[in-house]
């Protein structure tokens, strides 16, 4: 049996500028916002998503649940719902870590897609391989 993983990945030239680009992505979700969303997937059967929902049972300022490891995303958005946040050396590292674990295969996204697919290959290329 082998494993996989789907994450969000943003990245960025350094740590900073990635995790404000992760802020940016939920600036102006409100409260309220959050809680309807919450509210739909807590009808889901989805084990995965039950896990989700138990990370945002927080406050914002938690939502790093392992080192570059953000659940902001999942706020909002039912299904894969954490990112891979910080700059191309750190991301990838993140990524070796997975693979160490057992991980073989990765479904790699972010938000805009292909923007952010691209702003991905031009910085990690000198990375990973």
């Amino acid at each position: 049996m082998e494993f996989g993983i789907r994450l969000h990945i943003i990245v960025r030239e350094t740590e900073e500028e990635a995790w404000e680009a992760a802020e940016r992505l939920i600036r102006y979700v409100d409260e309220q916002t959050i809680a309807q969303a919450q509210q739909v997937f807590a009808r889901y059967d989805s084990v995965g998503q039950q896990r989700m929902r138990q990370l945002h049972s927080r406050e914002r300022e938690y939502l790093e649940i392992n080192p570059n490891l953000w659940a902001g995303v999942g706020l909002v958005r039912g299904g894969a719902g954490t990112a891979l946040v910080g700059d191309p050396d750190t991301v990838a590292a993140r990524l070796r870590e997975y693979e160490q674990l057992g991980i073989r295969y990765f479904i790699l996204s972010g938000y805009p897609h292909l923007e952010e697919a691209y702003r991905w290959r031009s910085c990690c290329s000198r990375c990973c391989r």
